[in-house]
């Protein structure tokens, strides 16, 4: 007899349709943290996302929580966000920086977590004393495990400081991925060696300058500062949201003139209109200062090495290099 006779056609393409989806369910995930035989990685935002991608290669697959052109202080995650980051087998961010993504990761119960503010020292930037904002060499750090609240996120604009990140990052990797240890160290070893480069670059190309005070939206460069012995002033503080005092503004028009400063720097993804007002009152020029925290289709470079040389260069006219 022939049994499929007895099958109304319906019920047999019905088990063939599970029988596709079966096969394609198996065919794109290999079990928790692993899509297509990569490990799924998620990154809190851009920098994050770029040491995963530097570092991963073509053995993770990496999503990034915070969106193009998105002020990454200010995230917040949708229900789905919070719940696929569970799905993660390594999560790369930077605890401090953004409250509703230390919040998550807390619940999201992934073993393997690369905290960048655990992996370097952290100092404190950008509070403000008697209208200063500043930063220069004499900030007290703070080992990353026992980092403060106060304490200045923002240490990949610090080529070392970044570098140092990057090989806990790598670590991070290899133990939820061990079967691609070696490369996961080979392309760490890579991008150590390029930030050495670029470490190098800051040092040589800020020497012979006419000046060593900057002034910027925010104080996300005092790392970047304190690194090559400039000296940092925000207009507001390590929000780049807050408004400034009038005794802020009142000392910036001191200190610009006392300290020649020839710039003052706005940034791509927070609000210029306080920067461009301060600069057209004290007749100076204004630039593009990128604090990197996500690259756009106005970012003066495609990925985190183009947009820091695109610094170097704005930091050299403004400071008078030669």
């Amino acid at each position: 007899m022939n049994i499929r006779r007895l099958i109304p056609t319906t019920a047999v393409a019905g088990v063939s349709v599970l029988g596709l989806l079966a096969l394609s369910a198996c065919s794109t995930s290999d079990g928790a943290g692993r899509d297509n035989g990569k490990l799924k990685v998620t990154a809190s935002f851009y920098p994050m996302q770029f040491l995963a991608e530097q570092i991963g290669g073509d053995h993770v697959e990496v999503s990034n929580l915070t969106k193009p052109g998105v002020e990454p202080h200010d995230l917040e995650l949708s229900p789905r966000q919070t719940g696929a980051l569970g799905e993660s087998g390594a999560i790369v961010y930077l605890k401090g920086l953004q409250p509703a993504v230390d919040e998550a990761i807390k619940q999201s119960g992934v073993k393997n977590i690369a905290d960048a503010a655990a992996m370097t020292s952290m100092e404190e930037h950008g509070s403000e004393v008697d209208g200063h904002h500043h930063t220069t060499g004499d900030n007290h750090s703070h080992s990353g495990s026992e980092a403060e609240a106060g304490d200045d996120p923002h240490i990949w604009l610090d080529p070392v400081k970044y570098a140092e990140v990057a090989k806990g990052v790598n670590k991070t990797l290899a133990k939820a991925d061990p079967g691609h240890r070696a490369d996961y160290q080979k392309n760490t070893d890579t991008l150590v060696k390029k930030l050495d480069g670029l470490n190098t670059a800051f040092e040589n190309g800020l020497k012979n300058r006419t000046s060593d005070t900057f002034i910027t939206t925010h104080a996300a460069f005092g790392y970047l500062a304190e690194r090559y012995g400039l000296t940092e002033e925000a207009i507001s503080g390590l929000d780049p949201e807050s408004e400034p005092s009038a005794n802020r503004i009142k000392a910036l028009h001191t200190l610009a003139d006392k300290h020649h400063v020839s710039t003052v720097f706005f940034e791509t993804l927070a609000n210029p209109a306080t920067a461009k007002s301060l600069a057209g009152d004290l007749h100076l020029k204004t630039d593009v200062l990128d604090p990197l925290e996500g690259i756009t289709d106005k970012t003066r470079g495609r990925d985190y090495f183009e947009v820091m040389q695109s610094n170097l260069a704005a930091l050299q006219k403004a400071l008078g290099s030669k």
